[in-house]
């Protein structure tokens, strides 16, 4: 898991770098010779959507999303415990049944139907695809949060810790 952490975190990183290049490339263009480029603000757009969806992924791992988490944090320990797991079980069901069932759908009807991004030429169902492997990760998260739950004992108790300590930290 710790490998597909850095991984993930490196392809975060590098898409926002290849983002700013590309941004950046797309104002110099604009204003210095008075020409723009035609495919700049296409690919901003799309790897602006790719960060976005694959970092909710990254989100969900790291226990970043925003939760209401007032009421199970009153809740004792065990209660506490089988509420997280009712939760797992339904961000895995959501991200299982949308975004990889219905993502995977929706790539191969663009693949089949032959759509094209405008300016880059490219086919959509590449664009598309971020959504069933961001739903992959997210349910492949899933498993090891429950994993952890079920029989890490203390580890598990921890994955609950940490995520009271996390929404305690942030206000």
């Amino acid at each position: 898991m710790q490998r597909i952490d850095r991984l993930l975190e490196l392809l975060l990183g590098s898409l926002l770098a290849l983002m700013v290049l590309d941004v950046t490339w797309q104002i110099l263009t604009r204003f210095l010779p008075m020409s723009p480029s035609s495919y700049t603000e296409e690919l901003a757009r799309y790897l602006l959507v790719w960060i976005g969806i694959l970092g909710a992924a990254y989100a969900y791992r790291r226990h970043s999303h925003l939760g209401i988490d007032l009421l199970t944090n009153a809740l004792p320990e065990k209660l506490r415990i089988k509420v997280r797991l009712l939760t797992i079980c339904l961000c895995f069901a959501f991200a299982a049944s949308v975004m990889v069932f219905g993502g995977v759908q929706l790539v191969l009807l663009t693949f089949e139907l032959n759509q094209l991004s405008a300016a880059l030429n490219v086919p959509m169902g590449y664009v598309y695809s971020v959504i069933p492997l961001s739903g992959g990760l997210i349910c492949l998260f899933c498993i090891d949060q429950l994993l952890q739950l079920v029989f890490g004992g203390s580890a598990g108790r921890d994955v609950v810790e940490q995520s009271a300590e996390l929404a305690s930290a942030r206000g």
